[in-house]
């Protein structure tokens, strides 16, 4: 399958390197991390197109007997353009549409308001990513979830295998010792380097410490990674994408991704458990 979305080629290109499985059938490619089973985005389908309605029951039921145990959906659709009209029968089966927009950048400048008191630094000791682990807590409204932590538990460690083997870099930003914000940026193909999960506590937002971060990371990618495009995936409609933006990342595509934390609940009604990201 050629995949023409940035946005996941960058997923699986990082996928592949922290030891997910990924098998591709022509129409699909299946993505499973055995070392995180309940990570969503590590256990999913990503299909060349959006099916048909009268391919999504067949879908779903290959889907669920492919991860037997899990309790969620997750499927992508390859493209770079807005397909919500085209997913309308997989939403109406239950999958919830999340359509995240990918910026790009190949070259960044300070954001407008730098954070200069906090100390910005790369993650280098197990207390440093221990600190990763309380940061996605606390930055997560499902933080208490059955389960939630032993995920965020494995991903860290994922990360930091990716790190340490020289693949990118998680950094982190200290206030009085306690990491209060942090992103990754590792290659991702050539030419590549992708960002991941850019957090800040709930107590220090609108600080700038984001924005440093992402600047910081960036000229990292750009003259140590030798990145010449830098990628991040964002939500439009978070305030975050704005931070991004006052660095010098653009939109440049649409990616299509459908969720279902609990894929036992009937369309329409509320979906419990976490989205692991």
């Amino acid at each position: 399958m050629d995949v023409r979305s940035l946005g996941f080629r960058t997923d699986l290109a990082l996928l592949a390197l922290a030891g997910s499985h990924l098998e591709d059938r022509g129409d699909r490619i299946v993505v499973r991390t055995p070392d995180n089973p309940t990570y969503h985005w590590g256990n999913f389908y990503l299909l060349d197109r959006a099916p048909a309605a009268d391919e999504v029951p067949g879908l779903l039921a290959a889907y669920d007997a492919e991860f037997p145990t899990a309790a969620h959906r997750s499927l992508g659709v390859d493209g770079i353009t807005d397909q919500t009209a085209r997913v309308s029968a997989l939403v109406a089966a239950g999958p919830a549409l999340d359509a995240s927009v990918v910026m790009t950048a190949r070259a960044v400048h300070e954001p407008p308001r730098p954070d200069r008191t906090a100390e910005h630094r790369r993650l280098a000791s197990d207390a440093d990513w221990a600190q990763r682990v309380e940061l996605a807590a606390d930055c997560h409204e499902h933080h208490e979830a059955e389960g939630y932590r032993e995920f965020a538990s494995r991903k860290a460690l994922a990360e930091r295998r990716l790190a340490e083997a020289g693949h990118g870099v998680w950094w982190g930003s200290f206030v009085d010792g306690r990491m209060v914000s942090g992103l990754g940026l590792f290659r991702a193909g050539e030419g590549l380097a992708r960002y991941q999960t850019v957090e800040t506590h709930p107590d220090f937002r609108g600080r700038g410490l984001a924005g440093t971060l992402v600047h910081r990371a960036a000229r990292y990618g750009l003259d140590e990674l030798g990145a010449r495009t830098l990628v991040m995936i964002a939500d439009p409609t978070y305030l975050a994408v704005r931070v991004y933006r006052s660095v010098g990342f653009t939109d440049t595509e649409v990616q299509t991704q459908l969720h279902q934390a609990d894929r036992s609940v009937a369309p329409g009604d509320a979906a419990a458990g976490f989205a692991s990201t």
